[in-house]
């Protein structure tokens, strides 16, 4: 019998080929101008975080005269140093992670509740019901009324009022509905076979199918709830240990505008003028609490961005 054995100099006919790419004209002006576009956005979108860095980290009297880039001028950490020892800025920082942490479970697990209600077809008040939460969306009471509800409820300077009338909302209703549309309706029906109930088939089958969208509506009730300071003051600002990070952020802003902080908020002449000279100004303070408000966000956001575009598209165009 013989064998016969290929040459090792013949090419393998399933072997891929190695072709380089020959982009056209219009390529390349495209992907020119669309690379230049996203680098100016980059840019423009980062300038401000980074001179806000840059002042925060520069000498309050110098960061007086303005001026600064990207890079502090004459370098200090007074600014931080002064943060970081005002007397309310830890207990605020923990309120302000609680406050936000109740508010994203809070509304995750009702809003994702009351969205599977509104997606069954079986279920036939869910069209004016829908209508409902949308015309929310179009039309709102106003400040007063939303107070004296507050109030006649009993939750004003109570930890309630930062979570109950934002425990659900019409905008993350409507996505997240819009993509519990979109399961299909066999895996929902097996469950049911199986002999689960309508809460069970939402936690166990429905929620797993839901992470996507859940990590973009908790993104934007978190970045939300993080950056709200109007709840405090309106409903919490006769109880100094239900202050808020932001908060404390915006009085600071507002003794700025007034022209300058008081010495309690300074830390006293005394301790502005120690440490070689250096001094903070209400301008380099208040860059150094922006920053320090900032970064836990900073620091949420890359865990979720994978979740971010995908959430949103399939939660938007699907159904």
């Amino acid at each position: 019998m013989t064998t016969l054995t290929a040459d090792s100099t013949t090419p393998r006919p399933d072997a891929p080929r190695r072709r380089r790419k020959r982009w056209t004209l219009e390529q390349t002006i495209f992907t020119t101008l669309n690379t230049s576009f996203l680098v100016l956005l980059a840019v423009v979108m980062l300038y401000p975080l980074l001179n806000t860095l840059a002042i925060s980290f520069n000498d309050g009297s110098d960061a007086v005269r303005g001026g600064i880039g990207i890079w502090p001028r004459v370098f200090s950490l007074k600014n931080y140093d002064v943060v970081l020892h005002m007397g309310s800025i830890y207990q605020a920082f923990f309120m302000s992670v609680l406050k936000t942490v109740v508010v994203v479970a809070t509304n995750l697990f009702f809003t994702s509740m009351l969205a599977y209600a509104l997606s069954r077809s079986e279920f036939v008040f869910r069209k004016p019901i829908t209508i409902i939460f949308v015309l929310t969306m179009y039309f709102d009471a106003g400040l007063i009324p939303n107070y004296l509800l507050i109030k006649d409820l009993g939750m004003l300077n109570t930890f309630q009022a930062y979570w109950v009338p934002v425990i659900i909302s019409a905008f993350n209703l409507i996505l997240l509905r819009t993509y519990i549309k979109s399961i299909p309706e066999e895996i929902i029906e097996s469950a049911r076979i199986d002999g689960a109930g309508e809460f069970r088939t939402w936690w166990q089958i429905v929620m797993p199918l839901c992470k996507p969208t859940l990590a973009v509506v908790g993104l934007f009730v978190a970045v939300g709830s993080w950056n709200s300071w109007l709840d405090t003051l309106l409903y919490n600002s006769g109880e100094q240990w239900l202050t808020t990070l932001q908060y404390e952020l915006q009085k600071l802003l507002s003794s700025s505008m007034n022209a300058g902080l008081d010495s309690a908020q300074t830390g006293g002449a005394a301790a502005a003028a120690a440490g070689g000279g250096q001094v903070t100004t209400p301008v380099a303070l208040r860059s150094a609490i922006v920053m320090v408000a900032a970064v836990p966000i900073l620091f949420v956001y890359p865990f979720l961005q994978k979740h971010f575009v995908s959430g949103i598209m399939i939660g938007s165009v699907k159904g």
